[in-house]
């Protein structure tokens, strides 16, 4: 059995028929034994929006606001990425980087 990282990114996720598509792209890698960890990006152009949404309010905005602020859109593909496996019958889990113990300093 393999550890298997699998990374959706904007373009893959960029609406629920895609994320549907990338989620049994990664039930086929468990269905084959594998254990399988999906890392996705914000759908599509989501992140250029969040950031336009800043800049109409600040054009200094602090980089731990725009951290929080950008992570809601991995939160949100994140998120409807599980419920696509749980769908299928999958178990699965959103979890954010702070969750399993990633931390930066950048």
């Amino acid at each position: 059995m393999a550890r298997v990282v699998q990374k959706f990114g904007g373009t893959s996720v960029a609406d629920p028929e895609k994320i549907v598509r990338a989620a049994k792209k990664a039930a086929v890698r468990h269905a084959a034994g594998d254990q399988v960890v999906v890392v996705v990006s914000a759908m599509g152009k989501q992140t250029d929006l969040l950031v336009r949404l800043a800049k109409q309010i600040t054009d200094a905005p602090s980089d731990r606001e725009m951290d929080m602020l950008l992570s809601t859109g991995e939160q949100v593909s994140v998120s409807l990425f599980a419920m696509a496996l749980q769908s299928m019958g999958h178990k699965a889990v959103s979890l954010t980087g702070g969750q399993i113990g990633i931390r930066t300093d950048s």
